[in-house]
């Protein structure tokens, strides 16, 4: 994981309230899932499990469109990415699945459902709120996949 987006994670870990900034950066780790769960996809060959990852992939997508509805509804006007934002990130997929791995993921998933509840709890704008309790939803679900493909592979 680049150091760039090892910031994100600690700034979105430590923060109750996303701001407008937060936010941006959260659509560009939302985007980037759906690369790395791709990435993990290729590196197995059960089909079950393959496609529980691309499952999750094109849900982080969701998301990060999800929050760009959330970005526009707190500015009140179409929110667009800048350049810089829109710039795709290197896939930040491991080399090979092992056991743990798929833990940390597993973990990941839980921790991002937490944060998403926790930015929930803080946003005054019932539309956010809601938009940031179904992508918390999703991430333990996506935990739950990961947890199956881990049984999947063995």
């Amino acid at each position: 994981m680049a150091d760039d987006q090892a910031t994100v994670f600690e700034q979105l870990g430590a923060a109750d309230v996303l701001t407008v900034p937060l936010m941006e950066q959260l659509w560009k780790l939302e985007r980037s899932g759906e690369a790395s769960y791709l990435a993990m996809a290729e590196l197995v060959e059960d089909p079950r499990a393959k496609e529980l990852l691309v499952r999750n992939g094109r849900e982080e997508m969701g998301h990060a469109r999800r929050i760009a509805r959330a970005l526009s509804i707190k500015l009140g006007h179409e929110w667009e990415p800048s350049e810089e934002l829109a710039a795709p990130e290197p896939v930040a997929a491991p080399p090979y699945l092992d056991r743990e791995i798929l833990e940390m993921i597993v973990q990941a998933e839980v921790q991002g459902d937490a944060g998403y509840q926790k930015w929930a709890d803080n946003e005054p704008d019932p539309e956010v709120e809601r938009i940031l309790r179904l992508n918390g939803r999703e991430e333990s679900l996506h935990g739950e996949r990961v947890a199956e493909v881990m049984e999947l592979l063995g």
